[in-house]
């Protein structure tokens, strides 16, 4: 049998696949409809839930996904991607009665599909032209979704892409099985067709492009610029062949030819605890790794991964070790000390272990890249910004991981732009 991308067997089809209109229709019904629902406090974006799963319910798609894109025009991505089981499908109320909360994210994602797969326009449209030009830096998920509030609110945007593609991390750095098909790049052409956004790839803070200029030139500057750089092991053998990290990992696979994967090792060990450490064992164990064992410093509980996402590895054969941290890697495996937590703290036990592998990916988190940020001001490795996004710089705002405004998620990410779109349109307006 041949394999084609979207095939759920493929390493790039999706792991788990969309709801058919029966099952949507299906799962919808179970909806209480909630007054004052639990599960939109719960949402980063405050999508209206009851109501959009109403609409799905009574066969009323486009509705459905039109009340999810006002407040999140990445709700196909945040329905794929999303922590539903962390965030509003833990606060549903049937965990009580069931144990089992309504499907929301699968919902979510089984109604903006539809919507983008058969609308012949977007469904905002513009506001009348307001004359004024607003400089977007990164087209990931903060910038793309301030451009496009930007643009519905009458400002024209130019967006500044170090990329070739647009997507930041929805193109770059999740794995395969969740952003199948290449739905980020149609999400981008969606989000795009509003109009009065203008994407300029190749232009990088610090190369082609400073703030300065962009004050100069623009009446507002947004900066979603993520965060580009990689935490270190610091441990000898880091920088051996075959060791990588996870998120340069996913992006050589996600922008291969899924006709011609990239090779993995035979025996794969990850190092970390957080979702990309998942989706990077998963992913391995996808493309034909025989063993892939995902190793964490602390236990399970303190995983950045939520339990949902540690089952979902264990499910898909990858084994989980945790308190042990590395110590070093060679040409035979990784040595791993275990560790122990005292009065709080972690401390190592003396004890080690070498854990066989030809290829080591690193999962210990991603630093902001500080260069080309002068005049802004810094704090625990994030631009510091006030209740309105407003940056130490007059005219600079910023959103997205790259601030302290909650956790590094796509839903976060798209919320800090939206919000950073009407301050500066408060601004502009002013």
């Amino acid at each position: 049998m041949t394999l084609t991308a979207d095939s759920p067997a493929s390493p790039y089809g999706d792991l788990i696949p969309p709801l058919t209109k029966v099952q949507a229709m299906a799962e919808a019904n179970r909806c209480l409809y909630c007054y004052d629902a639990a599960c939109v406090r719960a949402c980063p974006t405050g999508i209206d839930i009851p109501a959009f799963i109403r609409s799905i319910a009574t066969g009323n798609l486009r509705g459905a996904a039109t009340t999810i894109l006002a407040e999140n025009i990445m709700g196909g991505t945040c329905g794929r991607v999303c922590p539903t089981e962390t965030l509003c499908e833990q606060a549903c109320v049937r965990n009580t009665a069931e144990e089992r909360p309504v499907a929301i994210g699968r919902l979510q994602r089984h109604a903006t599909d539809g919507l983008m797969a058969t609308a012949t326009a977007h469904p905002f449209t513009r506001a009348p032209a307001t004359g004024r030009r607003v400089a977007v830096v990164g087209a990931g998920p903060a910038g793309l979704s301030c451009a496009h509030r930007l643009a519905m609110l009458g400002h024209a945007v130019t967006v500044f892409e170090a990329r070739a593609k647009s997507g930041g991390l929805n193109e770059y750095g999740l794995a395969p099985y969740k952003m199948a098909d290449g739905f980020a790049q149609r999400e981008v052409a969606f989000i795009l067709g509003i109009g009065g956004i203008t994407v300029e790839h190749g232009r990088r803070l610090g190369a082609d492009l400073s703030l300065e200029m962009l004050r100069r030139e623009y009446d507002a500057v947004f900066l979603g610029i993520g965060l580009g750089g990689s935490n270190r092991l610091n441990i000898p053998g880091e920088d051996r062949p075959g060791v990588e990290d996870a998120v340069a990992f996913i992006e050589r696979v996600r922008q291969a030819d899924p006709a011609a994967p990239p090779a993995v090792g035979r025996r794969v060990v990850v190092i970390g605890g957080g979702n990309t450490a998942v989706d990077a064992a998963i992913q391995a164990k996808r493309l034909g790794a025989e063993e892939v064992t995902l190793v964490y410093r602390r236990g399970r509980a303190q995983m950045g991964a939520t339990a949902w996402e540690q089952e979902l590895a264990q499910t898909n054969g990858v084994v989980l070790k945790t308190f042990a941290m590395p110590t070093g890697i060679g040409p035979d495996g990784v040595t791993f000390e275990h560790t122990a937590l005292s009065d709080g703290r972690l401390a190592g036990t003396g004890l080690t272990f070498l854990q066989p592998a030809d290829m080591v990916l690193k999962a210990v988190g991603q630093t902001l890249r500080a260069d080309a940020l002068d005049g802004l001001t810094l704090a625990g490795g994030k631009i510091v910004v006030d209740g309105g996004f407003r940056t130490a710089l007059p005219k600079v705002f910023a959103g997205g991981d790259c601030i302290a405004s909650g956790e590094d998620l796509t839903v976060q990410s798209v919320q800090d732009g939206k919000l950073a779109a009407l301050s500066i349109h408060s601004f502009l307006t002013a």
